[in-house]
């Protein structure tokens, strides 16, 4: 069956790092773009970072600000969302998703969604 599933979402203080992992497994994600995606509490779903199927294109909005790197590990099916100088803006559910279409113009489009994991960054 086809599922992505987050995972390494964590309590954390300002200033900390987490690594968020997508894990694949019913389809080959190497096939798939892969976007990151969060939700705060009381507000809408937002893109956060994107990766092609291949690795070449990467897109970030401006939050991250060189903060956040996204990479992936076609061969252990996973996508990854390293995430350093952590804010507490940055608290969210992060859900990573996969679609055909590549990075950028829209965040729209994605066919499959994982769970979710929470961050929490707060002292």
């Amino acid at each position: 069956q086809v599922q992505l599933v987050e995972s390494g979402g964590d309590l954390v203080q300002p200033g900390g790092s987490l690594r968020l992992s997508c894990a694949a497994s019913g389809f080959t994600l190497g096939a798939y773009t892969i976007g990151w995606f969060r939700q705060a509490p009381g507000k809408s779903r937002e893109g956060v970072s994107c990766i092609s199927s291949s690795g070449g294109t990467t897109y970030y909005t401006d939050s991250e600000k060189g903060r956040f790197t996204i990479s992936r590990d076609n061969a252990k099916n996973t996508v990854y969302l390293q995430m350093n100088s952590l804010k507490p803006e940055d608290t969210a559910v992060y859900y990573c998703a996969a679609r055909f279409r590549t990075c950028g113009s829209t965040w729209s489009n994605y066919n499959y969604w994982g769970q979710g994991t929470q961050v929490t960054v707060s002292s």
